[in-house]
């Protein structure tokens, strides 16, 4: 219904989505908007990646491509978004653009998990052969990788050293060999 507040998908050249957003929130205060579009975002998650040993934090992007606005649709609000640099269109059929339904904005927003709930990513697999770089008890054991959960970060690996036994440990002792 016009007239109410929605959120919308702007559909961006790519890697533009950034640049799309702060361009929208720069729009807004320049045309006075802030009583028609609300919001501006790039939905993203934080995982932690681990490769050759090393964690880093990487961000990316859940829908390329792609910024949600949060406004109450009408023809002022329509042109100031959409004719901002970068932006190639709203997501809809033909000119009219289609809000997002509250269980998809809910769904999205879900999927940009807290800090707390980062997701975990291993640059090994089941059957690689990994040896422990860590300190301790286990430091220089070999073995192929039999399972991995990446939510607690943990490795399980059969050792070679004691006959095949299944050991686990955290992902951060663990070097890809």
């Amino acid at each position: 219904m016009p007239g109410d507040r929605r959120w919308y998908v702007v559909q961006t050249y790519a890697s533009y989505e950034k640049r799309v957003e702060a361009d929208i929130r720069q729009r807004i205060t320049a045309m006075n908007m802030q009583d028609k579009i609300f919001n501006v975002l790039v939905p993203t998650e934080t995982r932690i990646v681990i490769k050759d040993g090393k964690s880093r934090e990487v961000t990316r992007k859940l829908y390329p491509s792609y910024v949600l606005v949060e406004m109450i649709l009408d023809e002022q609000s329509w042109y100031a978004v959409r004719h901002t640099p970068g932006v190639t269109g709203f997501i809809g059929a033909g000119t009219h653009p289609m809000p997002l339904s509250p269980e998809e904005v809910e769904r999205i927003m879900a999927g940009m998990k807290k800090d707390s709930d980062k997701k975990i990513e291993i640059d090994i697999k089941p059957g690689d052969m990994v040896r422990v770089i860590a300190e301790g008890e286990m430091k220089g054991f070999t073995g192929p990788v039999v399972e991995i959960n990446a939510k607690k970060g943990k490795v399980k690996f059969k050792s070679e050293v004691l006959g095949g036994a299944v050991l686990e440990t955290d992902y951060k002792a663990l070097e890809k060999i």
